[in-house]
């Protein structure tokens, strides 16, 4: 362990954060696709090996990622811009509807799908670091910097909303934070925010998912007919937490894992505080708590705006979503599809995730390596000054 530790740079809680994840995935999923596997006819390993194969790879992307400087992302970012977007508008377009959701793309040739919000996030959150740091000097300027910033946030905002309100709502959010932290005055994050809630308002409202979306907020706070379905998973995952206790039923002993739907992504906190019990589910939510604390420290330590903006935005969109995804999951908000990141079996989503941590890795392994530049000045400046002394003494008679 002390060897692979050495070779990897950066935060090193973080890299210890990620493994505890990935573990904890692979048991939880292990645990849960019982049901799965019966239905589709095949053994629970085979879920269990393409988990391990997304984790690993997922980790060596990490790795390469966390190797690259992370100011190089800059230029990726608007890259992923210019791809995001139309490429959002070719998911609610042309791809087929999954749930009555447009989310989903096959990649050619492997005919593998993922969900282009994962990537949006990605493109978003990165590029908006980059427009902030270009534009400080003219932050306050409306048409250099406020529209430009503001555009790239409602479009991207906007198309995942229409297929994936959750998501949006939470990447809205923190769009948000970033432009608090990147200057914007707080006049202009106001028209930023109004502009937002009414946009996604009006996706609510008129968008065709809109029953979708008022059925389960009327589900959540007890009003109109309700969805038999939203309130069966909500029901059954609330059966899970109760039935956990304090400790736990142990490892491979759930038993609600076969009446849930999605006992392996949207509700594997249930399942997770079933058989692990309330101190499995507050180690964690801990886990997380401990991430967003780093990445607090790389945001402080960091020399370049750039990189600050990176660790923050990247930092709050997986502890935003990681507790989106347990509030769901104990009944403190109304049922969605927001997978928890690293923990829940997931496919590409595992993949951009890995990515976001590396580039967080990235930022920390630039501010090791200028503090190890800066002592080794430190040490030459102390070991000449040394010489300079002792140059000047007399000698002994």
């Amino acid at each position: 362990m002390e060897r692979i530790f050495n070779k990897l740079k950066g935060d090193k809680w973080i890299w210890i954060i990620v493994i505890l994840l990935s573990v904890w995935s692979l048991l939880a999923v292990y645990s849960s696709t019982g049901t799965l596997a019966y239905k589709e006819g095949r053994g629970t390993e085979t879920y269990l090996i393409k988990h391990f194969t997304l984790i690993f790879a997922g980790l060596i992307l990490m790795y390469f990622s966390h190797l690259l400087d992370y100011r190089y992302y800059a230029g990726i970012s608007k890259i992923l811009m210019i791809i995001t977007i139309p490429l959002l508008l070719y998911t609610l377009l042309f791809t087929e509807s999954v749930n009555d959701a447009n989310r989903w793309v096959t990649i050619p040739v492997i005919n593998q799908t993922f969900q282009t919000s994962d990537m949006a996030k990605l493109a978003l959150i990165t590029f908006l670091a980059r427009m902030l740091t270009r534009k400080q000097e003219n932050i306050k300027d409306v048409k250099r910097a406020f529209m430009p910033i503001m555009g790239s946030v409602c479009i991207v905002i906007i198309l995942i909303a229409i297929a994936n309100m959750s998501t949006a709502i939470m990447l809205f959010a923190v769009s948000i934070l970033l432009l608090i932290i990147g200057r914007i005055s707080i006049k202009q994050i106001a028209y930023v925010s109004v502009a937002g809630v009414f946009l996604l308002t009006l996706v609510v409202l008129l968008g065709p998912r809109r029953q979708t979306y008022i059925s389960r907020v009327e589900t959540f706070l007890g009003k109109g007919e309700p969805d038999p379905d939203k309130e069966f998973q909500a029901n059954q995952a609330k059966i899970a937490i109760a039935t956990g206790g304090l400790f736990g039923k142990g490892p491979g002993n759930s038993t609600q894992r076969n009446m849930l739907p999605h006992p392996y992504s949207d509700f594997i906190f249930a399942i997770i505080i079933e058989e692990y019990g309330a101190v499995g589910g507050v180690v964690l939510a801990a886990l997380y708590l401990v991430f967003m604390y780093r990445c607090i420290r790389i945001v402080t330590q960091s020399p370049k705006a750039f990189g600050a903006l990176l660790a923050a935005g990247l930092g709050f969109s997986l502890t935003i979503q990681a507790f989106g995804n347990m509030a769901v999951a104990v009944g403190l908000g109304p049922v969605t599809g927001v997978p928890l990141p690293l923990v829940s079996m997931g496919g590409t989503s595992i993949l951009f995730t890995s990515v976001a941590f590396g580039i967080i890795l990235s930022v920390s392994r630039n501010i090791e390596e200028l503090k190890s530049k800066g002592k080794e000045k430190e040490t030459r400046g102390k070991k000449a000054n040394d010489k300079v002394i002792v140059g000047e003494i007399p000698a002994m008679a």
